[in-house]
């Protein structure tokens, strides 16, 4: 069993900045990567990062590539999502999610546990 848990989330102006952290425990040591998915009111739940566990490898979708960064910390087990230069259309839950088995994915239905989702809210 994996546990994430997010947090950082919150109510920012057009133009702000959020850093978004999730915090892994359990069997983390099985985790191949982790990804950033994002789901606004009536949408699809859409990837926006991934890094892999081992060798830190990243991808960022085009959507918010150049404004939002994935990162790691070893030590804290935790995975960061930076975002600057926000704006109303990034308005959505966030939720991290570990995938145990890889190759790296931006697949939703590939990731095998999920945190509970940290909201954020860009007001113009």
């Amino acid at each position: 069993q994996v546990q994430l848990v997010e947090s950082g989330g919150g109510l920012v102006q057009a133009g702000g900045s959020l850093r978004l952290s999730c915090a892994a425990s359990g069997r983390t040591f099985s985790i191949y990567a982790m990804g950033w998915f994002r789901q606004a009111p009536g949408k699809e739940r859409d990837i926006i990062a991934t890094i892999t566990w081992s060798d830190f490898t990243t991808y960022v979708a085009d959507s918010v590539k150049g404004r939002f960064t994935i990162s790691r910390d070893n030590a804290k087990n935790t995975v960061y999502l930076q975002m600057n230069s926000l704006r109303p259309e990034d308005t959505a839950v966030y939720y991290c999610a570990a995938d145990l088995t890889g190759p790296a994915t931006t697949r939703r239905d590939e990731y095998d546990y999920w945190g509970q989702g940290t909201q954020v809210t860009v007001s113009s």
